[in-house]
């Protein structure tokens, strides 16, 4: 087995944050001298103090290898100490205890305009980026053309850079990370800069570089584009890696532990207006009898609605629609209103077949209506149920290894054959 292209040991990070040393004038010099023979030792414990309170850790001990050709996501909530570690790999700032070992050059992308001088053009500092990460111009000039159609930029290639605006300077910046020939890349999410469009070029384009053998380390907070591309996930934590794994397993236990990050709803505690004849108790989807918020395209999965009847023998029928995006997916009804004998709580359960929705947000609506007498709902809860669906690379979906994005709000797993025919 090869060497580790990227070997961090015992990898911490020290800031300091605490009171900012006070400014002094000769005056004050000369007048706390006059009260005070002691003056000039209290105020040097007072820059001490001032220097060593409220130390804060943004790493602290994180260890992990990088093999060659992985792309490695790092995930975490805000200060959990993702942009520390790129600058600490990326060499913009020192450690303050530890280790890194990097076998290859390094291409960062760590925010927009990074390593670009204002006053050159858009030519000039390709050329610049290129010398610094020690490449020669014929080398350059191999990958000049590449990187002039990727950044689309053409145009304003002699304008100096202070005049694109940040789209442009996205656009020319990862162009050039990408396609100046380094062993390692490390993207942090500048990538939201950009525009649709141009995002997804770059996630094409960093798959592609994976399947070259480039090494990429990425930051996101997007989950869809993590599963999407990287081959493994780091959990970030308070600056220690919490968990190390699989990008669907990772991301999953992230939102669902994280739900008020995540914005999803699980609804263990729902008001909402009730009748006199029902009272709604709990509505949630579940996979083997754990709730989730977070579904693999690949799992089958349960809505559950439990409900509470108060009036005996009422005749209704449980329905739930699907939306994404404002639009409704689908609605699915029971096929028949049931008599409910008895007083009590019941559960309805409806089963969503695994490879059906695509991958995305989407929001449930729930209602338990009769249409004895004309339409009416003894329970009817708009957007009382919110989850995500994700798609990894790989593995029995729709996507099977195809990286760019699938146009649709389903996502079939579906039969195709092919044959040779003649020639």
């Amino acid at each position: 087995m090869s060497k580790p292209i990227i070997e961090i040991s015992n990898l911490s990070k020290k800031y300091r944050i605490g009171v900012r040393q006070p400014y002094y004038s000769l005056r004050d010099t000369l007048m706390g001298l006059f009260n005070d023979p002691l003056y000039f030792l209290k105020r040097r414990k007072i820059i001490a103090d001032g220097l060593t309170n409220d130390q804060f850790w943004a790493l602290k001990n994180v260890t992990f290898n990088v093999q060659p050709g992985e792309v490695v996501g790092i995930i975490g909530r805000n200060g959990a100490g993702k942009t520390t570690l790129l600058k600490l790999l990326s060499q913009i700032t020192p450690p303050t205890t530890g280790k890194i070992i990097l076998r290859g050059r390094v291409a960062s992308l760590l925010e927009v305009g990074t390593g670009f001088h204002p006053e050159l053009t858009g030519r000039e500092n390709i050329y610049l980026n290129g010398v610094i990460l020690g490449m020669k111009q014929k080398e350059i000039k191999k990958k000049f053309d590449e990187i002039i159609d990727f950044a689309d930029i053409g145009k304003f290639l002699d304008t100096p850079v202070k005049h694109y605006s940040s789209g442009m300077y996205m656009r020319l910046a990862f162009a050039v990370a990408a396609h100046l020939m380094t062993e390692i890349l490390i993207v942090d999410e500048v990538l939201a800069v950009g525009d649709t469009d141009f995002q997804k070029k770059c996630l094409g384009k960093i798959h592609s570089l994976a399947g070259q053998g480039r090494t990429v380390l990425f930051v996101s907070h997007n989950m869809f584009s993590i599963t999407r591309l990287c081959t493994r996930v780091l959990l970030l934590n308070n600056g220690l890696i919490d968990k190390d794994g699989k990008p669907v397993q990772i991301t999953s236990y992230y939102l669902n532990n994280l739900e008020k990050l995540s914005g999803f709803k699980s609804n263990k505690k729902i008001k909402y207006d009730e009748t006199k004849e029902m009272q709604l108790i709990n509505v949630r989807l579940v996979i083997d009898s754990d709730v989730k918020t977070i579904i693999d395209v690949r799992d089958k999965f349960e809505l559950v609605i439990e409900y509470r009847v108060n009036k005996p023998g009422l005749k209704c029928r449980c329905a739930a629609s699907f939306f994404t995006q404002g639009f409704c997916v689908f609605t699915s009804v029971e096929p028949y209103e049931l008599e409910r004998v008895k007083n009590g709580c019941y559960s309805s359960t409806l089963t969503i077949p695994s490879n059906l929705l695509t991958e995305g947000d989407y929001v449930i609506g729930i209602s338990i209506n009769t249409s004895k007498g004309g339409l009416y709902h003894f329970i009817k809860a708009k957007d009382i149920l919110s989850f995500r669906v994700v798609d990894s690379k790989g593995g029995t979906s729709a996507r099977g290894d195809f990286t760019y994005n699938l146009v649709g709000v389903i996502r079939p797993l579906l039969d195709w054959r092919t044959k040779y025919i003649n020639n």
